[in-house]
């Protein structure tokens, strides 16, 4: 048995890929999106003839809207090549509009529907900023599930599973990049790896709280920069991967155990932990790692959503 199906025992094996045609060889269960993701799909040959398609179809319309569209139609085509969910992501530049994240979760909703999906299957992908949880929690209660993104500490996934998120996305290889960074000429990656890479144990304290405490919110581990990680994390709710990291997964026989168990995390002794507003910035502030990461990765997402509307104005 090769590391891909043996991890797919213990874990919900996603793939974090716009580029929908290399899914039928890993076979997930799910698939994840984003807009860099995306980005680099529709510069692919094979997939520029589903941005022109869809500028073509709603000519006219405001680019933010084109753009739902055309999530929406990769999400769809994603989707008959899988049995299960597609996370769709709300742009990145209404992170700190509660109001405005919750309405454009609707409208991705709402464009799904009109294409006849089953939005039980589909995921609306938001950042785990204060105000993006707080329009999670809205969504949620209305029956529309959310995938928290770019989340890097503690406090964003207690406050997640508070609001009773239906899934978190924790960012396994951008924390460890800070950390590498940080450290300079005083990085050891071998006693950095594995069990104790800083990404790692970051997914592994919030699974363990949620376990301990019974918080549904699924747990997904991203962002992963080698395969290290993702065998130590074996046992997660979920992990979304790469297709290079995939392919890296299926040519191996090494051997891979369980590294998380929801029934060890509940014998744990742990102390329950809560936050609201002022406690959930001041906690977050104090985390230099994951200050620094969100305002990045929002920064990046929001770049690369930019470069797409210009691509779409080009044609």
């Amino acid at each position: 048995m090769n590391q891909l199906d043996a991890l797919k025992q213990y874990t919900t094996v996603v793939a974090d890929t716009g580029d929908f045609r290399q899914l039928s060889a890993y076979q997930p269960q799910d698939a994840t999106t984003n807009p860099s993701l995306i980005l680099k799909a529709v510069q692919k040959d094979e997939y520029a003839s589903l941005l022109k398609e869809t500028v073509q179809a709603h000519r006219g319309k405001p680019v933010d809207q084109i753009i739902d569209h055309l999530l929406v139609r990769f999400g769809k085509e994603i989707l008959a090549l899988i049995p299960g969910r597609v996370s769709t992501e709300v742009d990145a530049r209404l992170s700190f509009d509660t109001q405005a994240t919750y309405e454009r979760a609707h409208r991705l909703i709402d464009l799904y529907k009109a294409e006849g999906i089953d939005t039980r299957r589909v995921l609306i992908k938001i950042a785990s900023t204060w105000e993006g949880i707080k329009a999670a929690e809205k969504l949620e209660q209305e029956g529309i599930r959310c995938n928290l993104t770019l989340l890097f500490s503690f406090a964003q996934a207690v406050a997640c599973g508070e609001a009773k998120v239906q899934l978190i996305s924790p960012f396994v290889g951008r924390i460890y990049d800070w950390y590498k960074k940080t450290a300079g000429a005083q990085w050891d990656e071998a006693a950095n790896a594995g069990a104790n890479d800083p990404g790692v144990k970051s997914v592994r304290s919030i699974y363990n709280h949620y376990k301990h405490f019974g918080v549904k919110t699924e747990v997904m581990g991203a962002s992963f920069r080698n395969v290290g990680q993702i065998t130590a994390l074996a046992g997660s709710d979920l992990l979304t991967i790469s297709p290079d990291l995939l392919a890296q997964l299926a040519e191996s026989n090494e051997p891979l155990q369980q590294a998380l168990d929801p029934q060890g995390a509940k014998d744990l002794k742990l102390d329950p932990v809560s936050y609201d507003e002022p406690a959930f910035r001041y906690a977050l502030n104090e985390d230099a790692m994951a200050t620094e990461k969100l305002a990045e990765g929002i920064r990046a997402f929001a770049a690369d959503a930019i470069k797409l509307e210009k691509l779409i104005a080009a044609l």
